[in-house]
């Protein structure tokens, strides 16, 4: 604490020096700290500090590991079901890991909310050898793909973020790599809003608490190693604008999150006013049209009913058909939607409005629709569930976020 004896010209001008010296001091007492939060549509970067320096990604790393395996996935070398060897090197990776032992085997399926919810080193080790022979060809992998992504600041030596001199990015480089896991595979994105799992009879809950804490935000990755201090990437959705955030080198976890909660709501209030100055119209929304695709998936009856009714049920999941815009829109009180993401292409959205009407066993009947919507001059598809009341709705988005799917309840609009 400072103390200015001089009441004088000289006092005054002191204490001015030592106020306009204060923020220098703060970022000085934490060399660590790197941010960037940028408009994930634009691409425009709405507030940087040390976005360029070169800093420990921590578990952040696990972003490009799971890249790489969807990335896989993406041309069938891998599934879900694909069972992966434990080698002696991955079951003597330390805390935190899902206990592995050599000779197990590790399913992709299980695999993915290893690292995303536990954020297990020892899955880490599995994916990168089942993908690159050994980890630390893995690890030549992560970085030769990072280059071709731009992210010219990042080199990788390990799989996990374990400490390495060696391994650094920035948070320009991070937020690259959080975009892209996005837009590349929108399909598997909604593994990094995924609560908790289970794996041999033990239940992991995340460490990232912005996916309840901050109302948007619907994923990305946290991070730490004594090095780099407490890292989180974060993606936030608020109405028709989405921002990638990273925060790097938080003295503690609740530090961290409080400055990304700041930075999220700087850079919505920033990103309003730019596209209010610039005059940009919102989103055009496209209805669904008499030539869009809608999905009945009817849920299987009981086994008490006939052996006759079972067949038919089965039969038709799902039953594809054309209909017109009068049936694809719900009116009245059966006019809410629960909308499950967006995306590229309107095969991936029907896959995943699909999918989230198959985890809803309790509804017999359930209109999958996608609706096409013209954003920023970008094309995307959004997948919703229709033809529901507002409290089934609510209920229906409930269960599917316990499932770690990610949905907003909506008033459908059109006839």
């Amino acid at each position: 604490m400072f103390a200015v004896r001089h009441t004088g010209k000289t006092g005054w001008l002191l204490l001015a020096v030592m106020l306009l010296l204060a923020p220098l001091s703060q970022a000085q007492a934490n060399p660590r700290y790197a941010a960037i939060v940028l408009d994930a549509d634009s691409g425009e970067v709405l507030h940087a500090s040390s976005a360029d320096a070169a800093r420990y990604p921590a578990s952040l790393t696990k972003m490009m590991t799971l890249y790489l395996l969807f990335e896989a996935m993406d041309k069938r070398l891998m599934t879900l079901d694909t069972s992966m060897p434990v080698s002696a090197h991955a079951a003597s990776m330390p805390q935190t890991n899902i206990s592995l032992k050599k000779g197990e085997r590790l399913q992709v399926r299980d695999a993915i909310p290893a690292l995303v919810v536990r954020s297990a080193n020892d899955a880490a080790v599995v994916v990168a050898e089942a993908l690159g022979g050994t980890e630390s060809e893995f690890a030549r992998m992560m970085t030769a793909r990072a280059k071709s992504m731009k992210m010219t600041a990042t080199s990788f030596r390990n799989a996990s973020g374990l400490p390495d001199n060696a391994q650094s990015s920035t948070a320009r480089d991070l937020s690259i790599l959080s975009l892209r896991l996005m837009k590349d595979f929108p399909q598997y994105y909604h593994y990094f809003s995924t609560p908790s799992f289970s794996y041999k009879g033990r239940t992991y809950h995340s460490h990232n608490r912005m996916v309840k804490n901050y109302a948007g935000v619907d994923g990305m990755k946290t991070g730490y190693i004594r090095a780099s201090g407490f890292n989180v990437a974060t993606s936030a959705l608020r109405g028709e604008r989405r921002l990638i955030g990273v925060v790097m080198g938080g003295n503690t976890a609740q530090s961290r999150d409080a400055q990304m909660v700041k930075l999220l709501d700087s850079g919505f209030e920033r990103a309003a006013q730019l596209a209010k100055a610039s005059g940009k119209a919102a989103p055009v929304i496209k209805p669904v049209s008499s030539t869009d695709t809608v999905r009945q998936v009817v849920r299987k009856e009981p086994e008490t009913r006939s052996p006759a009714v079972l067949q038919r049920v089965s039969s038709t999941l799902p039953v594809q058909q054309t209909v017109s815009v009068q049936q694809a829109l719900p009116v009245g009180d059966l006019g809410w939607a629960v909308q499950v993401g967006s995306f590229r292409i309107s095969e991936q959205a029907r896959d995943r409005a699909s999918d989230a009407a198959r985890r809803l066993d309790n509804i017999e009947l359930i209109q999958v629709a996608v609706n096409e919507v013209s954003i920023s001059n970008r094309k995307l598809f959004r997948a919703r569930l229709v033809g529901l009341h507002k409290d089934q709705a609510k209920s229906a988005c409930q269960r599917l976020s316990r499932q770690g799917m990610d949905c907003l309840v909506v008033k459908m609009t059109g006839s």
